[in-house]
């Protein structure tokens, strides 16, 4: 398999943060997000490191055999590392804690500097759609794999009265 162009130089790297479209898919294009478990994970994995201010992720979408992602990433950081913190943690724990043979990702990925909020906003329909695009899902918001659905849930759940305990 051929490892995907990259138009982003890494000599690039400024002191502020920058927004890119990144796309990667899995080994030899296997379905291997259709598993709940594996597509969790990956969402943990985003989680925590942004938890930690390694990047912030606006939007994202898993699907079968690809990812996107919104990313912003520090002036300090490049798009190089963030998806390699992303990729190799994934690879490991899915592995480890699922017992996962065998690559996981396609070598490389590919990036798109997001410079305004035009593209910002291409981007984020491109992604919220994509589930729909493929026919695997009639709505993003019914896309449970995706940043629009789960951000609906955490507005839905904002908004649920508390539960006292009795």
């Amino acid at each position: 398999m051929s490892k995907p162009s990259r138009p982003s130089n890494p000599n690039n790297a400024t002191d502020f943060p920058r927004t890119f479209f990144v796309t990667n898919r899995t080994a030899n294009g296997r379905s291997l997000f259709q598993s709940e478990r594996m597509a969790n994970l990956f969402i943990q994995i985003l989680r925590d490191y942004m938890r930690a201010g390694k990047f912030t992720v606006h939007d994202f979408v898993i699907m079968p055999n690809h990812i996107h992602l919104l990313v912003s990433i520090p002036g300090n950081s490049t798009v190089e590392k963030t998806v390699q913190l992303i990729k190799g943690n994934f690879s490991f724990r899915v592995k480890r804690e699922l017992n996962f043979p065998g690559e996981v990702w396609q070598r490389g990925f590919s990036d798109v500097r997001v410079p305004d909020e035009r593209s910002l906003m291409a981007h984020q329909e491109y992604i919220k759609n994509d589930p729909v695009r493929v026919g695997i899902a009639s709505s993003a918001e019914d896309y449970p794999y995706c940043s629009t659905h789960l951000k609906l849930r955490k507005q839905a759940g904002a908004k649920a009265p508390k539960q006292i305990a009795t």
